[in-house]
């Protein structure tokens, strides 16, 4: 196994993986930027290097100097946790370059499904359901017309390159369909450098479901069931959920051999997940596909006591995968709940701050993935993530009063949370009924 790995990540990720590290006996190498010099992923790590100042760009992006210190510190392997640069082929390649070995999937993989178009294309041609919509980039407002005018309206535009729900706009007619196409050619050349968008359907109140898989370098795929992910905020998951409420076996098992089709087409490795949104008639359609861990990792982990990360960590060593298809079974109900510094009342705008006093809940079924503590202070340079709240039960209804509980007894004091939010978001009646879909933050504020 690894002797040293090193974390290219911040916050409560970077600390999930280097507790994963410890576990297995590896020692972990954090990096921070000089806002982060005293974060706790920082104080968790055997050894801790800066990378930069605070901007993304010059620390946590910084290619360069994140391969110097690999180098340096003696590390095998290259953790990247979530986004930053865990997506990033150019990065991949030069990890490979230096000899460092890359504990997520091969650089060719990740390209195939980072373009949304080209990634429509490969799981139309792999068998996989997409969304009734274009598989080639729409380069003109006339044939945007015209594939909306073939599939009907309402209709959504995409950028390409991107994600994180970032430039997309809905079209309910002709009339919109211009100012959306135009909109969203404009915000997908600012932030991806890249202007190439897409058309789909617009489903109504669709689930956000995604299947989890992991692929050794031996060809052996599996998929570890599903998480449903349907609460969000401007696209954003803030809650979470495994199993999801209207799965049964019969559709778990098809969208799951969907999502290994989809790993296999791509010849993936290491854990990925398979995002599709579910109609209200239980039709199932290829969303996009995230080559990394997910944020919502630990409701999966906590129903099947399968540690992804590390597998993640093992897949990379070259080790074969020792569990089969058989092997992954459902054990209860697990709900998360992401713990922002954010401000739900204006619009969820992010609240950073120094945390004056911090109490997590503890008790039977609870799990805290942190990356704060009491004294610190929340920057505004990153995503103002503090932790996963994650709570475990016998069913779903345990899972659900467990995690108010949790929410009530937690004391974050100082800044702003999303913790009432959560909250309210759990007693709602829909939520009760497990009647949830993407656009329930919406509705839930018009229902207050």
């Amino acid at each position: 196994m690894f002797k040293k790995v090193l974390v290219a990540n911040r916050g409560e990720i970077a600390c999930r993986v280097i507790r994963a590290c410890k576990e297995m006996g590896i020692r972990t190498v954090a990096i921070y930027s000089e806002a982060d010099k005293e974060a706790l992923h920082v104080k968790m790590a055997d050894e801790a290097y800066l990378v930069g100042p605070a901007p993304s760009a010059q620390s946590y992006l910084n290619i360069d100097r994140i391969i110097e210190v690999a180098r340096e510190s003696g590390s095998e392997a290259i953790h990247p946790g979530y986004g930053f640069l865990a997506e990033n082929p150019a990065f991949i390649e030069r990890v490979e370059q230096n000899g460092i070995v890359f504990i997520g999937p091969n650089s060719e993989a990740v390209k195939a499904m980072g373009l949304k178009v080209e990634a429509r294309r490969i799981m139309k041609s792999a068998g996989v359901p997409i969304v009734p919509g274009t598989v080639d980039p729409i380069s003109s407002l006339d044939e945007a017309k015209k594939v909306a005018s073939e599939i009907g309206y309402p209709v959504i535009l995409k950028a390409s390159a991107g994600g994180g729900g970032i430039g997309m706009q809905i079209a309910r007619d002709e009339a919109e369909l211009e100012q959306a196409f135009n909109m969203c050619q404009k915000r997908a050349q600012a932030y991806f450098g890249d202007p190439t968008v897409y058309i789909e359907k617009y489903i109504e109140k669709p689930r956000h479901i995604e299947i989890q898989v992991l692929a050794d370098k031996h060809g052996n795929v599996i998929h570890v069931n599903e998480r449903e992910c349907s609460i969000q905020r401007r696209h954003q998951k803030v809650i979470e959920e495994a199993p999801s409420t209207v799965v049964t076996p019969e559709l778990r098992k098809r969208m799951g051999e969907a999502a290994v089709a989809a790993a296999r087409s791509i010849n993936y490795d290491n854990a990925g997940t398979v995002e599709f949104i579910v109609d209200p008639n239980l039709n199932f359609y290829f969303l996009e596909m995230n080559t990394r861990i997910q944020v919502e990792h630990p409701v999966t982990e906590m129903t099947t006591g399968i540690d992804l990360v590390k597998w993640q960590i093992r897949i990379a060593y070259g080790e074969k995968l020792a569990l089969r298809q058989e092997d992954v079974v459902i054990n209860g109900h697990a709900i998360e709940c992401r713990i922002y510094a954010e401000d739900p009342d204006k619009n969820f705008m992010p609240s950073p701050g120094k945390i004056t006093k911090l109490v997590w809940p503890q008790g039977e079924g609870i799990r805290i993935d942190a990356g704060v503590y009491e004294g610190w202070s929340v920057t505004p340079y990153y995503d103002p993530l503090l932790a996963k709240m994650i709570a475990w039960g016998k069913d779903r209804e345990e899972a659900r009063i467990r995690m108010i509980n949790a929410l009530r007894s937690t004391v974050i004091e100082g800044i702003k949370t999303n913790i009432g939010f959560h909250i309210g978001a759990l007693s709602h009646p829909l939520f009760i009924e497990g009647k949830t879909y993407t656009t329930f933050v919406e509705d839930m504020k018009n229902y207050k």
